[in-house]
This record gives structure tokens, sequence and C-alpha cells, in this order.
């Protein structure tokens, strides 16, 4: 038990540093691709070569990218102010390099963030009032400086030190042909969910520096090459039974079509065996790429067949589509035998359950606990710390997601993690309070998750759930959840085209409309903020819905909410938030109104996307509280 734990924390661990690698290059793609474009057209030996268009190849690739890639590693750390800092660092080991400095840009962008944040930390509340733009201004200008000449002093040398080993390796084994090897760890990583950390954080920077001096890159196909899962898929689609058959061809379409390669990696998991296909199918395309010339001129993203060729240069065309295609072959050929000879076996909960899996792989939830068969399940609690908000908000999700998979007989509710009844057999909550639950109730089953909304926790339950009886129910595409009380939410607390202010301004916005409203007493205002010091109350698709702590209840004088649009967007942290909904809940008055906001989020995004911008309040106020007045 003890190895397992310790092999699970040490997978959680790598998955969270490649996703945070992966995070810094992610968001920055589409410059990617418009570098990449820019060289296959206008370079000399382009599609289109023009010498004036041509100049921007070069700026774009030694400071442009390193540039967005250092913001965006600070942001991640601190924000817009960390962003900031990330980019004056990442200045520092561009100038004076002959390379792409993107390894340096991921060093000093995480780095300044975390520098700038722990500034802030330690002269939060001792900076004097109206001094507080200035102490901001100069304090990221002194820091960033001082990090700006680390970097160009320290840790740029070291880099470029870091550089020419990795490149001697990497020649060492391109010259000794072993480059198809590298299959036996991409392949399995990709079933990990390491693939972005290998290709965003490892390969993609090498190809970046190989493309710069050859105008194309094997680098960029070694991961997204679609041929090994379209081989592993087509098997399933010929030689499977059942659920895993007749689900094949839509997922071809999204693996090969669409570009995402996670689609394939349950039918792997429900039969582990085929690793060796997508493995072989890997390395063979590898060796057709290295022994007809294949190659891009940047990262394919998603890993789509459009996207492979779009990005190929000129007089490439048929080594890229003969590496896809012989990786395709081979492994359809490896497969084949594995599925056809387990065809009889395969039942549909397998598939369900594969998914399941999936879900855990990608670090979206960690439990704790005796897992709960699905034939035992009966009851479900969603809870937080003060069980008004985002618990209510995910129950409801789940709740009308089974109740539509034909699943009535799970109990599922919310409450605050003091209020959590002995009874419970599965515990969601938020990964940050996960101590807390655990000491509340040890003996129930734990699902940890980073949002209450947009998460894997119905993937999990449906697979255990797979295969029991289910009852027909008709499930309206509308919350049958009419507010009875019309106090609780009036247009008059609906404001709309708001200018875009903090996050911690906008918080307060909504505290005070709450105060000024008779829902709430002052100190509640700043128990709002003290909340969201504690865990975000974003919860996906532009909405946040900040509330206090559960020990400023006594704060609240009875239920309601605010509604505060923001057009342009509010900043909270890694997402924009467009709406905030401003809540105080007393005696479960509100859950009505949260209900209908997740089944919005949860079944219309367009609509809900409409309400960032429009100014009619009554769309709001209709979709919130499902009346048709």
């Amino acid at each position: 038990m003890n190895e397992n734990t310790s092999n699970g924390n040490i997978q959680a661990k790598i998955q969270k540093f490649g996703r945070f690698l992966s995070g810094m290059v992610m968001p920055n793609i589409g410059a990617f691709i418009a570098w990449g474009l820019i060289t296959a057209l206008f370079i000399p030996t382009g599609w289109l070569p023009n010498e004036g268009l041509a100049k921007l190849v070069g700026p774009m690739i030694t400071f442009l990218l390193p540039l967005l890639i250092g913001y965006t590693g600070g942001k991640a750390v601190a924000g817009t102010r960390g962003g900031v800092l990330g980019a004056i660092a990442t200045s520092g080991v561009i100038i004076g390099a002959d390379i792409p400095m993107f390894i340096g840009a991921m060093i000093m962008g995480p780095l300044a963030g975390w520098v700038i944040k722990k500034f802030d930390q330690i002269v939060e509340g001792s900076v004097p009032v109206g001094f507080e733009m200035l102490v901001n201004n100069f304090s990221a200008g002194i820091i960033g400086g001082i990090l700006a000449i680390i970097a160009y002093t320290g840790v740029g040398p070291v880099v470029l030190a870091l550089n020419s080993v990795i490149r001697s390796g990497v020649d060492i084994i391109v010259t000794a042909g072993m480059l198809p090897i590298a299959s036996l760890f991409i392949e399995p990583g990709k079933i990990l969910f390491l693939n972005n950390a290998m290709n965003h954080g490892i390969l993609s920077p090498i190809g970046i520096q190989q493309a710069q001096e050859t105008g194309k890159s094997i680098f960029f196909l070694l991961e997204p090459n679609p041929g090994p899962g379209l081989g592993l898929l087509l098997a399933y689609w010929v030689f499977a039974k059942g659920m895993a058959k007749d689900s094949a061809p839509g997922a071809i379409i999204i693996h090969f079509l669409g570009g995402i390669h996670e689609i394939y990696f349950p039918y792997v998991l429900m039969n582990p065996i085929l690793l060796l296909a997508v493995i072989a199918g890997g390395m063979s395309g590898v060796f057709t790429f290295v022994l007809l010339g294949g190659g891009l001129v940047a990262t394919p993203a998603p890993g789509s067949i459009f996207a492979i060729l779009a990005l190929t240069p000129k007089g490439v065309y048929f080594a890229n589509i003969a590496g896809v295609v012989v990786s395709t072959v081979v492994s359809f050929l490896v497969a084949s035998v594995f599925v056809k000879r387990s065809a009889n076996q395969m039942d549909d909960s397998e598939l369900e359950a594969a998914k399941g899996a999936v879900s855990e792989l990608k670090g979206n939830k960690n439990t704790s606990g005796t897992v709960v068969a699905g034939s035992a399940l009966k009851k479900i609690i969603y809870a937080c710390d003060a069980g008004m908000g985002s618990s209510a908000m995910g129950a409801s999700a789940l709740k009308n997601k089974l109740k539509k998979a034909g699943y009535t007989h799970v109990s599922i509710t919310n409450c605050a993690i003091e209020d959590i009844p002995a009874d419970a057999q599965i515990v969601v909550t938020h990964e940050k309070l996960a101590t807390r639950v655990q000491n509340k109730v040890p003996q129930a089953e734990h699902i940890f998750v980073k949002d209450f909304i947009q998460n894997q926790v119905y993937d999990i339950i449906s697979a255990r759930l797979a295969g029991l009886e289910k009852v027909a129910v008709e499930v309206n595409n509308t919350s049958d959840t009419v507010i009875q009380d019309q106090n609780l939410l009036t247009k008059n607390n609906i404001k709309v085209g708001l200018t875009s202010v903090t996050k911690a301004e906008a918080i307060r916005m909504a505290g005070r409309m709450l105060v000024d409203s008779g829902y709430a007493e002052e100190p509640y205002v700043e128990a709002m903020i003290e909340r969201e010091q504690d865990i975000s109350t974003y919860i996906g698709r532009g909405i946040a819905i900040p509330h206090g702590v559960s020990s400023a209840k006594n704060s609240i004088k009875k239920s309601g909410l605010v509604v505060l649009q923001f057009p342009d967007g509010i900043d909270f942290g890694e997402e924009t938030a467009y709406l905030i909904v401003g809540i105080a809940g007393k005696d479960n008055e509100h859950l009505a109104i949260l209900a209908n906001i997740a089944t919005a989020l949860d079944e219309y995004e367009s609509k809900v996307k409409e309400l960032y911008t429009t100014k009619d309040k009554d769309l709001i106020y209709k979709l919130f509280t499902n009346t048709n007045e």
C-alpha cells in the first residue's frame, strides 16, 4: 500500500510539473504556429521566398517567443504583475545568446513571478495609504532590473552550457540512428498524460533550435504523430465488439482530424498490452521520418493531420505522410492480434471503467479512503468551507447529469465541512480542503478536485454505475427549479456594462451591494475577500461566485444574490470572469438559483456567453431564476 501511494505521489508530482511546463507554452501555441508559417513561406527555401518578410523569422524566435513564455510563466505564479516581471527577467537570458532562449524563459519566468509574489506578501499591509501605486511600480522595476542582470550574468551562461550538453546528446542519438528508441518512453508517457510535458517542455525547444538551422525538425513529429493512435482505433473498429467497436469511428475522427489524442487512451488502458502496438507504431514512424528526412517547421498543436500538413515544409510532404501511414499500419497490425484475441471477453463496462481510469491519470482528481462500489453507492456529498456556493453548484451539476443518465437512486447534496453526515459514502471537495475533510469523515471515500464544476467526477461515478439498472427519466433541457422567493435576486441587483477593476475591488462591489440590499452586515464584505484568498470562487465558463467564509454566517441577515457584469472581464488568476455572482446564503434558500446557474453552465454555454455582454438585465434574470416573467 505504501509503495503504491509513493508511486502515485511521484506520478502526481511529475504530472503537475509537466502541466506547469506545458502551461507556459500552450497559451502561446498560436505565436509558434505563426512563426512556423512565416518560416515555411518566406525563407529562401520556402514556398514564397521573400527577403523582406523573411526578416520576421529571426526576431520572432529570438525575442517574441521566449518573452511570451517568460510572461506566461510569471503570470501563472503571480498574475499579471508576475507576468511583467517574467518578461523583464527573460530579457536578461535573451541578450547575448545566439540560440532561442526557451529553457531560460522557462526558468526565469516562474522565478520572477515567485520573487515578486514573495515581495508582495512581505510588504502586504505595511504600505502607507496613497503610496500603493508608487511602491508597486518601483518594486517591479527594481526587482525586474536585478533579475534581468542575474539572468544575463548567471542563468544565461548556465543555460547555454546545458543546451550544448543536450544538443551533443541529441546529436549522438541521431547520428547513431537511435531516435526511434525514444518511442519506448514517449508512447507510454502519453498514456500517463505526460504528452504536453514531453512535447512542449523538452522536444519543442530542441526542435525549434534545429528548425532555425535547417528549416525543419523531426522533433516536432515525435509526440504529435497521430499514426499510432489511429492504427489502434482502426483495430478496435474492425475486430472489437460492443461499445468499443461502436465508439471507435467517432474516436478516430476526434483523434486523427481533431488532434485530441487523449481520446484513444482508454482503449489502451482497457487492454494494457496494446502499449506494444502504439510503441511499435511510434518506432516505425520515427524510423520512416529519419530515413526519408521528415520534419516540420513548428510544433503542431493539436496533433491533427491537418496541423501536420500545414506545418510541413516544401519538399517534405512525402516523408511526413509516409511516416504517419507506416506508423498507422504497424500499430494496426500489432493491435489487431490482441484485439481479436480478447474481443469475445470484452464488455461495455470495461471501456467505461477505462474512461474512469483516464480521469484519474489526468490528475483532475485525487482520492483517499475505501473505494465505494457502484452497486453500494447511495450517498454523495459535496462539501466546501461554507456550504453555500461552489459545493452547491457542483452537487446540482452532478445530480442533473446522473438523472439524465438514468441513475436516480443516488442522493447528491452539499453542505459545509462541519456538517458532513457520518453516513456519507463519497465526499467531493476542493483539494485545498483535503486535510479538514479527511479529519471530519475519515471513513468515507474522498475525491479532491480543483474545480467543483469542470472536473471528472461524473466520468468516475458513471463508470462505477455502468451496468446497473437505469430508471428512464425525462429531463428537461432547462432547470425545473423555479425561484419562489423573488426577493432572492431582484433586477435592481443586476448591474451590467461595468468597467473592469481588480478582483478584490469587484468582490467588494458585490459585497457592498449585498449589504446595501439588506442581505448582510458590513463584516461580510471582508469575509468574502478572506474566502477568495483561501480558494478561488471562479467556477468556470466566465463566472465567479464570491461569498463569505463559514465563520461569517452570523453576518448574513437573509439569503440573497447580486450579479455584476464586466464585459471586459476580471482577472481571476489564470481565468477571466465576466459575471460576478455575490452570494449571501442562509437556510439554503439561495440554492435554487445556484442550481439554475449550474444547469446553464452545463447545458447552455452559448447562452451563458451571451450574458457576458448583454445590456438586457432580463436575460440574466430569466436564466438564473428560470422564469418567463
